[in-house]
C-alpha cells in the first residue's frame, strides 16, 4: 500500500474539495473522514488512499461534462461569430445600396427642381 500524502498537500485538496457544494454520500463521508483525521493528525495511508479515490470518482465525471459543455460553447461561439462576419458584409452591401439609391433620388429632385 502507498504511504500517505504530504499532510499539507492533503490538506490542501481537502480544503478545494471543501470549497465545493457536496452532495454526493459518499463524497461527503469521505470528505468527512479526511477532515477528522487532519484536524486529529492522524492521517494514514488507507484514509488518505480511500479519500484520493473518492475525489478521483466524483471529480472526473464533472471535468467530462466540463469539457463537453466547452465543445458546446466554443461551437456556439463560433457559429455566432461566423454570422456576425456575414451580416456585418452584409450590412456594408445595402449601406452601398443605400448610398447609390439616395443618389439617383438626389438626382431626380435636382432634375424636377430644375
Amino acid at each position: 500500500m502507498p504511504s500517505a500524502p504530504e499532510p499539507k498537500r492533503l490538506a490542501a485538496l481537502a480544503a478545494a474539495v471543501g470549497a465545493f457544494h457536496l452532495t454526493d454520500r459518499p463524497m461527503r463521508g469521505a470528505q468527512d473522514r479526511v477532515e477528522r483525521a487532519l484536524a486529529a493528525g492522524a492521517v494514514d495511508a488507507a484514509v488518505a488512499e480511500a479519500y484520493l479515490e473518492a475525489v478521483r470518482r466524483y471529480f472526473e465525471p464533472y471535468e467530462r461534462e466540463a469539457q463537453g459543455q466547452l465543445r458546446h460553447v466554443d461551437r456556439e461561439l463560433e457559429r455566432v461569430y461566423q454570422l456576425e462576419y456575414n451580416l456585418t458584409a452584409e450590412r456594408g452591401v445595402v449601406a452601398k445600396r443605400i448610398e447609390a439609391v439616395r443618389g439617383v433620388l438626389g438626382a431626380l429632385a435636382e432634375l424636377r427642381a430644375g
